[in-house]
Order: structure tokens, then C-alpha cells, then sequence
């Protein structure tokens, strides 16, 4: 029993310990309208979702000027900007944000990016940039005639940088449906015509790897975790879906020295479990370079043009460790 107590009172260090380096999202008390609700977009219905949208954070810009929050009024006046493509906008609490790079309606590959802990609506301009660095590099390497779409998916409450959170699997299990619905509504939009697939940086791997039962091959092509504490389960086959299984990590990520340990505590999952690029969890794991934690989506990275790869659905050239 002491052994066990030991285990646990390390997983929540270790979970701990995935959130402290990273600079966190100001959980602003600033009032926001509601977040508009549509329809489930189609691609004939994308431009006025994308227009209600930016309508929805130009109001949220106006409440928090008034409140005298610049920060967060210079954040969503951004995302109000003429040529934003918002699938989802809600400026309340810490906010919620989906973007679409690309034409999404048209696209043969499509990504969905889904972000770690200290995410929100005032630290939303690095998520995008690697959004923005993951298009670039698809736009110049896509075969010709072959059109791609980055969205950047920040559909759920990630973790605070401190709190109990960040120590567990709640919040992902929470926004697993949502991602899934999400996935779906991607679907709607394309068709099934389109390679999709999820990359997920951090926490975000929890997320991902949550969602994944349901998700077979007709609705995601490869899931791609990196940076990853561990995905709450012990092999990819526990995952149980059909979708191609991806793992990297970076040689100077600080998440190499996390302990991957896993128990449940009082119903609740605590610690992040086996290492998603050690051989036994069975990932196909690929070649990440010198980068830290952060480094993922950097222009000229292995791991970026890998990522790429996995997108364009160029598996085999894939560069592994």
C-alpha cells in the first residue's frame, strides 16, 4: 500500500511538472458575449460561419476594451481581422478558438493541431504560428494539385500552469467528445475524400489519444503525438482505432525525463502512463532532431518536415530515430 501511495504521489509531480516550464495563459475575469451557435458548417455555409465568427470577436474585443483589458481586446481584435477563418469563437474565461489556414471546403490534406497546457486566448498567437509554419511547409511540398488546410483546434480548456488539472486525464476526457464531434464536422465539410490527420503537442496527446476510440480510419488517416507525458495508455493498440499511430520526441525536450507512471485514483486517471516512443507502446516513432519541447513546428526542424510528410501522406519518406 505504501508502495502505491509513493507511485501516486509521483504521478502527481510528474503531471505537474509537464505544465511548470511553460508560461501560462492569463485566465482573464473579463466579461465576453456568448459564443455564437450555428449549424454544423457545410462547405457552402463556411464563409458565413467564418464571418459570424470574427463578428463574435469583434464584440469580445469591444467588452474587454471597455473592461480595460488591452491584452485581451488586441487578442481577439486580431482574430476579428478581415481575412480570419474562425470555425468556433468564445471569448469567456480563458477562450476558445478554431482556425482553419487554407480552403478547407477544397482540400485533399488536412490537418488538426491540438495544443497542450497554457493555452488560451491570450497566449493563442504561438499555437497559430505553428499552424502557420505547419501551412507553409505544406503549401511548398504538396504535390501539384494538391491542396492542404491547417486547422488549429483550440476546442477545450487545457490545464492551468498550476492546479490539480494538470495532474490528471479529466480535462481530456472532457474534451475528447469534442474533438471527435469536431473531427465529424471536418468530415461534413470535405467529404471523405481528404487524408486527415490529428498532430497533438503536450497534454494535447492526452486529448488525442482519448478521442481516439471511435475514430477509425473513415474519420482520422494517422494521429500524431510529440512532446507527449504519455497518452494515458500503455500501447497504441490500447488506443483502438485504425488510424496510423505516430510518436516523436525532441532530444532536448525536458519531457524525456518525466517517469511514466499511470494509476487511477478514486475513479480519476492520474499520471500519463508508458512512454509513447519507447518500443513497447508500439507507435511508429520518427525522427524529432535536437529541438526542446517548443521546437516541434520550428521552420527547417526534422520534426516539422515529418509532420509535413505524415500530412501529405508520404509515410514512407518519414525519417525515423
Amino acid at each position: 500500500m505504501r508502495y502505491r501511495w509513493r507511485r501516486t504521489a509521483l504521478a502527481v509531480l510528474v503531471a505537474s511538472a509537464v505544465t511548470l516550464p511553460v508560461v501560462g495563459a492569463a485566465r482573464s475575469p473579463v466579461p465576453a458575449p456568448p459564443s455564437v451557435t450555428l449549424a454544423a458548417p457545410t462547405a457552402a455555409t463556411l464563409d458565413a460561419a467564418y464571418a459570424a465568427h470574427r463578428a463574435g470577436a469583434g464584440r469580445a474585443a469591444r467588452m474587454a476594451a471597455d473592461h480595460g483589458d488591452r491584452r485581451r481586446a488586441a487578442a481577439n481584435r486580431a482574430l476579428a481581422g478581415p481575412t480570419r477563418q474562425l470555425l468556433a469563437f468564445d471569448g469567456r474565461g480563458p477562450g476558445l478558438v478554431t482556425e482553419v489556414l487554407g480552403d478547407l471546403a477544397h482540400a485533399d490534406r488536412v490537418a488538426v493541431l491540438v495544443p497542450g497546457s497554457d493555452t488560451g486566448l491570450d497566449t493563442y498567437g504561438r499555437f497559430r504560428a505553428a499552424a502557420q509554419a505547419l501551412h507553409g511547409r505544406l503549401t511548398r511540398e504538396a504535390p501539384a494539385g494538391t491542396r492542404t488546410a491547417v486547422v488549429a483546434w483550440l476546442g477545450y480548456q487545457t490545464p492551468a500552469t498550476v492546479g490539480v488539472a494538470v495532474a490528471t486525464t479529466d480535462l481530456a476526457d472532457r474534451a475528447a467528445p469534442e474533438l471527435r464531434a469536431f473531427v465529424r464536422d471536418v468530415r461534413a465539410v470535405t467529404g471523405p475524400r481528404p487524408r486527415l490527420s490529428l498532430l497533438c503537442h503536450s497534454y494535447g496527446s492526452v486529448v488525442c489519444a482519448r478521442a481516439a476510440p471511435g475514430l477509425d480510419a473513415a474519420d482520422v488517416d494517422d494521429i500524431a503525438v510529440v512532446g507527449s507525458p504519455g497518452t494515458g495508455a500503455d500501447t497504441a493498440a490500447d488506443l483502438r482505432t485504425r488510424a496510423r499511430i505516430w510518436a516523436a520526441r525532441g532530444a532536448d525536450d525536458w519531457v524525456r525525463h518525466v517517469p511514466h507512471l499511470g494509476v487511477d485514483l478514486f475513479g480519476t486517471g492520474v499520471g500519463f502512463g508508458a512512454d509513447p516512443v519507447s518500443p513497447g507502446f508500439g507507435a511508429r516513432v520518427f525522427e524529432a532532431g535536437d529541438g526542446g519541447h517548443s521546437d516541434y513546428f520550428a521552420s527547417g526542424s526534422p520534426s516539422l518536415a515529418n509532420l509535413a510528410r505524415i500530412v501529405l501522406g508520404e509515410t514512407t519518406a518519414v525519417t525515423h530515430d
